[in-house]
């Protein structure tokens, strides 16, 4: 396929369509268990205590260290005391839970009646001596993903500014190198640590997984990179000691108020790279924070080769086809240019909100793997209008369209490929190691409808769609 004129650069516009989005309060269901010392409390309506049961069901009998502080009518009219009564909700987490944390939540609720979250923790942390962080993690953002942007953000100020003195603040913030050394011998380590370059130390910021975590953090260490610390640690009384000058680097497209923060409060410089989404995408991510650095990369050319190798069979799959971006979680602009790689096409990448100064690098990679590639780059469109989407879907019929969950039935009703994005958020696709699970994902609802093609039960929908 032939590049023409109009296709040399990217284009964006603008919709008036509503987010069709879960709360950011569900953040939640990721967090906690990433931070396995907090306790989350969630304040607002009834309606937000529906919304955390049903996206959390599943975890009803795990016990889960989050809960929701209710908002009544008397409260709603500031008729009672907001402080009284969230003292007595957290001692009550405290003598039932004892958490290193409890984080705020705020919502919608708390915003309208204005409540002042900020001015009540400082004091009630006072009294109870356990650290209150307040997030406002509330439905007015664009995206159910920006909940964790917002917790990062409010924690990067709880980071410690001073590296630790005494060997056991040492032993306390070193989570990730206790856990790289874990059954090492003294004199292993000690070789090890020779092993990395004199640079300046280095923050990532992000929540994964642990085994993400640490693949990343190899891949680092292969290339003589040593990682001071993570954000969020896996124990708040972990968090990474964050000095100015520090570099920090993010794993997430929708982390742009923790960046901000990072950058303004902390005076970190941040490392402007590509997300480590897919074996093209982690290759970049690392070469770009070695170039900073001033280290020469080895060997990731053959390692990204490998993987591609191993993918073949599902690129294969995927390979000359095309795919549509609702817009949902905001990874929209990584995993497209992830796809086309892969071989895709993507005539169009919606997405909720669009922060070009954070993911300029991924812009200009999906640029750049787009012309190497030889097809036309994508329209992105920031707040699409979903009746407008629609029209285009049926236009383009692309062979799949990834879409947030309540456009997916009546989508797959007129016979379109669809795959929720809300998977991708809560599957591990990050790092060289798990690029299958995104093929997974995407080739699923393909590999099912070539399955029910060889059964006959495409002829079967024909019929009924036309009766």
């Amino acid at each position: 396929m032939t590049m023409t004129a109009e296709n040399t650069a990217l284009s964006f516009e603008c919709e008036t369509g509503n987010y069709h989005t879960f709360c950011p309060i569900s953040c939640v269901a990721w967090l906690y268990q990433k931070i396995e010392d907090s306790f989350f409390l969630v304040i607002g309506t009834k309606t937000c205590g529906y919304f955390l049961q049903n996206a959390m069901g599943v975890m009803i009998f795990a016990e889960p260290r989050y809960a929701m502080a209710e908002l009544e009518e008397g409260d709603i009219s500031a008729q009672l005391n907001d402080f009284n009564e969230l003292k007595r909700l957290c001692e009550q987490i405290k003598r039932d839970r004892n958490p290193s944390v409890i984080v705020w939540i705020g919502t919608c609720t708390t915003e309208i009646i204005k409540m002042d979250l900020e001015g009540l923790a400082p004091k009630l942390e006072a009294e109870i001596g356990i650290p209150i962080v307040v997030a406002r993690a509330n439905g007015l953002d664009y995206a159910f993903t920006q909940g964790e942007d917002t917790v990062l953000a409010a924690m990067a100020n709880r980071c410690p500014t001073q590296t630790p003195v005494t060997e056991t603040e040492k032993n306390e913030r070193n989570a990730i190198q206790k856990l790289l050394h874990f059954g090492k011998k003294k004199e292993e380590v000690i070789e090890e640590e020779s092993e990395y370059v004199n640079h300046p130390p280095l923050v990532l910021f992000g929540s994964l997984p642990d085994p993400v975590v640490t693949q990343l953090t190899l891949e680092l260490k292969k290339q003589g990179i040593k990682v001071s610390g993570w954000l969020p640690a896996k124990r708040f009384t972990e968090l990474p000691v964050i000095e100015e000058g520090y570099y920090v680097a993010g794993v997430n497209p929708f982390l742009s108020r923790t960046a901000t923060t990072l950058m303004r409060r902390r005076k970190c410089k941040l490392i402007s790279a590509p997300f480590p989404i897919g074996p093209d995408g982690t290759r970049a991510w690392v070469e770009k924070i070695c170039s900073v650095f001033g280290i020469t990369p080895q060997g990731l050319e053959a390692r990204e080769a490998q993987i591609w190798e191993n993918i073949e069979d599902y690129v294969k799959l995927i390979r000359g086809k095309s795919v549509f971006f609702m817009g949902d979680n905001l990874l929209e602009i990584s995993l497209a240019r992830f796809l086309v790689r892969c071989g895709m096409t993507v005539p169009e990448i919606g997405i909720p909100y669009m922060d070009k100064r954070y993911q300029a690098a991924e812009l200009s990679l999906l640029e750049k793997t787009c012309q190497e590639m030889g097809v036309p780059l994508p329209k992105i469109i920031e707040k699409p209008d979903n009746y407008n989407q629609v029209q285009r879907i049926y236009e383009l019929k692309p062979d799949l369209v990834i879409t947030g969950m309540s456009h997916a039935n009546p989508l797959e009703a007129r016979g379109i490929n669809t795959k929720w994005s809300v998977e991708f958020t809560f599957a591990q696709i990050h790092g060289f190691g798990n690029a299958r699970d995104i093929l997974e994902l995407v080739t699923r609802p393909l590999r099912r409808n070539n399955n029910l093609k060889d059964l006959g039960w495409d002829k079967l929908v024909r019929e009924a769609t036309t009766a």
